[in-house]
C-alpha cells in the first residue's frame, strides 16, 4: 500500500494528537493489521495489538475480546459497511480515531487491484461526530488537516487548503 509514497504528515498529526491524549502506560488495540503506522506506535513506547485482518463488519470478536485501555482507528471506518457496530463493540472508554474526509472535487477511493482496499464511506466531519454520537462516544478533541502534493493541476491546488484528514478523542459516554 505504501510502496511508492510514505504518508509522512498524515503520520506526523496523527502521532502528535495521540500523545497528547493517550499515555505510553495505557495498552492500544488498533483496529487494522500491522502497517506502517503500529511501528510508529511502538517506536514511542506504545503497546500496541492490531486485529489480524479479521472482516469487521462481520467478525468483532477480536474488539469484544480485548482488554486495552484504548482503542486507536485510523482511516479504517471508511473501508467498513457498518462503522456503526464496530464502534458499538468496542468495551473501551477512550478511542482516538481518523478518517480521510470526503472531497467534493473527488470520487470515492477504489483499488482496481485490492478488494479490501475501497471506501465505502467518504465522511464529512458532521457525518463521523454523528456516527460517534450515536454508537455512544463523546468527542474531547479533534483536528482536521490538508493533504498538499507537489503535482500540477485544479485538484492539487485545492488539496493545498481542503483539509483533507480529521482526528477525534472521544471518549465512551
Amino acid at each position: 500500500m505504501y510502496e511508492k509514497t510514505f504518508p509522512n504528515k498524515r503520520f506526523k498529526h496523527t502521532i502528535e494528537f495521540l500523545e497528547k491524549h493517550v499515555s505510553n502506560s495505557e495498552s492500544i488495540l488498533d483496529l487494522g493489521v500491522k502497517n506502517p503506522f503500529s511501528k510508529i506506535m511502538i517506536e514511542h513506547d506504545y503497546k500496541v495489538e492490531n486485529t489480524k485482518g479479521e472482516d469487521l463488519d462481520i467478525d468483532t470478536s477480536t474488539i469484544e475480546g480485548s482488554e486495552a485501555d484504548v482503542v486507536t482507528a485510523f482511516e479504517i471506518f471508511e473501508h467498513l459497511l457498518s462503522p456503526f457496530t464496530v464502534l458499538k463493540s468496542i468495551k473501551s472508554n477512550k478511542l482516538v480515531a481518523s478518517v480521510p474526509l470526503k472531497l467534493w472535487f473527488s470520487s470515492a477511493y477504489r483499488s482496481k487491484t485490492d478488494m479490501l482496499d475501497r471506501h465505502y464511506h467518504e465522511f464529512e466531519d458532521w457525518q463521523f461526530d454523528w456516527l460517534l454520537e450515536k454508537a455512544g462516544w463523546k468527542i474531547i478533541d479533534s483536528q482536521k488537516w490538508t493533504n498538499p502534493t507537489k503535482k500540477v493541476g485544479i485538484r492539487p491546488i485545492l488539496r493545498w487548503f481542503t483539509p483533507r484528514y480529521y482526528i477525534v478523542y472521544a471518549e465512551r459516554v
